[in-house]
C-alpha cells in the first residue's frame, strides 16, 4: 500500500542548480529528503504529507500527529523507524 506520511520540515535548501526546493523532513525517528515543488508555501516547522519523496500538502500539526499515531497502531511505520 502506498501512503503519504506526515513529517515536520526541519530544513530547506535549493538543489539542482538552485532550481528545486528540497527539505529535510523528520518522520518519527528518522530524517528523509523531500521535494517541496508541489507546496511552494511550505516553510521550516511546517508539517507536510510526503508521498514517494514529494511533499504533496501542508497539514495541521495536530492532524499530522494523529495520523502518525494511527499509522503506528496499524504497524505501517516500521520502515520509518531507525534500526537498533
Amino acid at each position: 500500500m502506498c501512503l503519504a506520511i506526515p513529517g515536520k520540515i526541519i530544513s530547506i535548501e535549493k538543489q539542482f542548480n538552485d532550481t528545486t526546493r528540497m527539505a529535510k523532513v523528520q518522520f518519527g525517528g528518522i530524517i528523509k529528503e523531500a521535494s517541496l515543488e508541489m507546496v511552494p508555501a511550505a516553510k521550516i516547522n511546517d508539517y507536510v504529507l510526503v508521498h514517494v519523496g514529494v511533499a504533496i500538502s501542508i497539514v495541521d500539526e495536530q492532524e499530522a500527529k494523529k495520523t502518525f499515531q494511527y499509522l503506528a497502531e496499524i504497524g505501517e511505520l516500521d520502515e520509518l523507524m531507525p534500526e537498533n
